[in-house]
This record gives C-alpha cells, sequence and structure tokens, in this order.
C-alpha cells in the first residue's frame, strides 16, 4: 500500500539534506546550495501533494469500501444459504426414517462445514492468498488440535453413541449416580434431566467407556412391590387382595399376569412380593399407586402390617 508516500519522501530529503549540512557545515556555499534545493523540493511537494493524495488513496479507499460490502453481502447471504442446505437434509434424513439424534448430529456437521466454506471464501475476499489460507488452516488445527485433546474423546464418544445408539432421546438412563431422562445428545456433551427438573450434562466420553442402563428402551418394567403381613393375618386373602389391586391398576400391561408369592418368612412377617408389568412412562405413578391401594386395602380387609418395634435401653447411673 503507498499511503503517505510524499510524506516519507520529504522526510527522506529533509534527513539527507540536514545530515549533509552537518558534514559540510564550515563551507557556506554548500549550504546555502542545499538549502535552496530544500526549498524547491518542499515547494514541489506542497504544489502536488494533494492532487497525488487524490489520485493514489481514492480508488484505495473505494477498493476497501466495495471488499467490505462484499463481505457483508457473502456473510448475510451464506448465513441464509448454510440454514436453508440444513433445512434440505434434515427433511430428506427424515424422509428416509433416520431418527432425531442422528439427524441432528449430521446437520450440525453440516452446518459446521458450511460455515467453514464460508469462512474461506470471506478470507479470499479480502485478500488472503490460497497459499496464506491453507498455512493459517494448519496452524489453527494443530493449535486447537493441542487445546482440545481431551475434547475429541468426548467428540469420539459423542459419534459412537449416535451410530451404536445405546439410548436415544427421550430415554431414561442410569449411569453410576447418575440418572434422567435424555433431552440432548450433543457432539461432545449429553445432557439430562432429572426427576425433579435439574439439568446434568455428562462427557460422551464418560458414557461410552462406563456402564448404562436404559430404563426405557423397551417400553415397558415389571414393577417389584414388597409387603409384610403378620403371621396371624390370612395369607390367601391377602394374596387375592395383591392380585386384584394389580390386575385392575390402568398401567398394567395385560399381555403379561400379575405375580404375587411368598418372598420370605421374616422374623415377624410374611414378606410377600408383587410383580406387575407396566409401560416405562407410567412406572413411577403405578408404583406410588399400587403402594397407596394396597395399605388401605389391608385396613379394610383386617389384614395386619406389622411393624418393627424398637428397644430402648436405658442406663441406670
Amino acid at each position: 500500500m503507498k499511503s503517505f508516500n510524499w510524506f516519507n519522501d520529504l522526510s527522506s530529503i529533509l534527513t539527507l539534506d540536514l545530515a549533509t549540512a552537518a558534514v559540510e557545515e564550515t563551507e557556506p556555499e554548500s549550504m546555502e546550495f542545499l538549502a535552496n534545493e530544500l526549498g524547491d523540493k518542499v515547494e514541489k511537494l506542497s504544489q502536488i501533494s494533494w492532487k497525488e493524495m487524490f489520485e493514489r488513496y481514492v480508488p484505495v479507499v473505494c477498493d476497501y469500501l466495495l471488499r467490505v460490502a462484499l463481505v457483508l453481502v457473502i456473510f448475510f447471504v451464506g448465513r441464509k444459504l448454510i440454514k436453508k442446505i440444513v433445512s434440505l437434509c434434515d427433511q430428506a434424513l427424515k424422509r428416509h426414517g433416520m431418527e432425531v439424534t442422528v439427524r441432528r448430529f449430521f446437520c450440525n456437521v453440516i452446518n459446521a462445514l458450511g460455515y467453514i466454506c464460508m469462512l474461506g471464501i470471506l478470507l479470499q475476499t479480502v485478500g488472503l492468498t490460497a497459499t496464506s489460507l491453507t498455512a493459517l488452516v494448519a496452524s489453527a488445527g494443530v493449535a486447537v488440535g493441542l487445546a482440545l485433546q481431551g475434547s475429541l474423546s468426548n467428540f469420539a464418544g459423542g459419534v459412537l453413541i449416535l451410530l451404536m445408539k445405546p439410548f436415544v432421546i427421550g430415554d431414561y438412563i442410569v449411569q453410576g449416580n447418575t440418572e434422567g431422562t435424555v433431552k440432548e445428545i450433543g457432539l461432545v456433551y449429553t445432557e439430562l434431566i432429572t426427576a425433579d427438573n435439574r439439568l446434568i450434562v455428562i462427557p460422551n466420553g464418560t458414557l461410552i467407556d462406563s456402564s448404562i442402563v436404559n430404563v426405557t428402551a423397551t417400553g415397558k418394567r415389571r414393577l417389584e412391590l414388597s409387603v409384610g403381613i403378620g403371621y396371624k393375618s390370612d395369607l390367601k386373602k391377602a394374596k387375592e387382595v395383591l392380585i386384584r389391586l394389580g390386575e385392575n391398576d390402568p398401567a398394567r400391561d395385560p399381555e403379561n399376569p400379575v405375580n404375587v408369592f411368598v418372598a420370605e418368612l421374616a422374623e415377624s412377617s410374611v414378606n410377600l412380593g408383587l410383580h406387575v408389568w407396566v409401560s416405562s412412562s407410567e412406572y413411577w405413578n403405578a408404583k406410588w399407586r399400587l403402594t397407596e391401594n394396597i395399605k388401605m386395602a389391608f385396613d379394610e380387609e383386617g389384614i395386619e402390617i406389622p411393624f418393627k418395634q424398637v428397644e430402648i435401653s436405658v442406663t441406670k447411673m
């Protein structure tokens, strides 16, 4: 860029002439000659400086403004075009029956690639050459790879989760001491919503390297309840009550029978087991409802539910 060339010329002339005058300080005729020459050059520069500035820099400024306008146009048009392409790809994948998690993954990849391509076009528009752009991308790739080497394992875990599908959005999963409904499967993290509406974010690398319990994968679960009755209570009547309550529960799966059995002869009670198959989405509601109904039905039938007495020992002083 030829910005301020007239100023640089003037500075070089002044520096050269002053240095020469200092060397030939004892020769008045030489100093007078240099002063005259300097005056002529300064006068010439002052006469043509504004004209040269207009001729040299107005085209440069216009070219710069044109590039800025072109960059803005490419950005806004490119952003809408990328959004449209992502939408078309999502619709095409949906028509082929692909699950929402995989569709989101591919759409995110296409969106990222689109913005990377648009960034390359913008850099070339402002004057960055292909060689410089390649070197910049390579350097940035190395730097990002070193900085995010821990996140790369999470990214790989996200890809494996989307391909192998151990769970999908809406499943209730248990991982270690963490459990909840899958809200989002990202490229790096998976989001869970707990029963009390807390958000848990788990790295995909952790999920793929550990055991995962998918509670809702099959669509139905076996509800298991245990209740104790007294040894003097009518065992047959108690079993009939449990069978009736299990069969009449609205969440019960009719394809599977209700199972009632004696699970244990404990010290102070006969423990009965109740197994009822229910839909996964109604598991907790069915459990709470059956627990309450068992208590009220046993009270009506006079069936005792014993409780363990706590002995308190008093030490005499």
